[in-house]
């Protein structure tokens, strides 16, 4: 199966209903996207799929097409910036709000974060809330999360 992830088309031995997640992790070596609960219910293995999140735990590879997808090792190739050189501007956000507990929903968080600012690139605490509930996170890290989410508005507005 051919698959074009982080820009990079890659061929895969997968079934077409391997969920995405596994051909990621188990055969493209990209471990940044997490399983979480396997239901598409607390959003760790968010990715971009076409420019929209998509729950990579439930999503067959079979039904991508050509569509690009995006995971978190691909985020700053996406903010015009070179992957291996460069942070996202949400990434950097994360960073300096020191928003990580234990991390392991984090890349999902980051993933849905990009998407909510490219619809809403000057979010309120209300659609910042609304966009990430849908994200789980054991360590209750919310309050940093809403904080890095305004502060990557910012760096991204100051970019343009």
């Amino acid at each position: 199966m051919k698959l074009t992830i982080n820009g990079k088309p890659m061929e895969l031995s997968v079934p077409a209903e391997t969920p995405l997640l596994w051909a990621l992790r188990e055969e493209a070596g990209l471990t940044g996207t997490k399983f979480g609960c396997g239901i598409a219910v607390c959003g760790a293995c968010t990715v971009h799929v076409d420019g929209h999140p998509k729950r990579s735990c439930v999503t067959p590879c079979g039904d991508l097409g050509d569509k690009p997808i995006i995971t978190i090792e691909g985020l700053a190739g996406q903010a015009g910036l070179p992957t291996e050189a460069a942070l996202h501007p949400v990434q950097q956000a994360w960073i300096e709000e020191n928003v990580p507990q234990c991390g392991y929903c984090q890349a999902g968080q980051i993933m849905t974060a990009v998407a909510l600012l490219r619809a809403k690139p000057q979010p309120t605490d209300a659609e910042i809330d609304d966009a990430m509930s849908a994200n789980l996170c054991r360590c209750g890290t919310y309050p940093r999360i809403r904080k890095a989410v305004h502060r990557a508005a910012a760096l991204m507005a100051g970019a343009k």
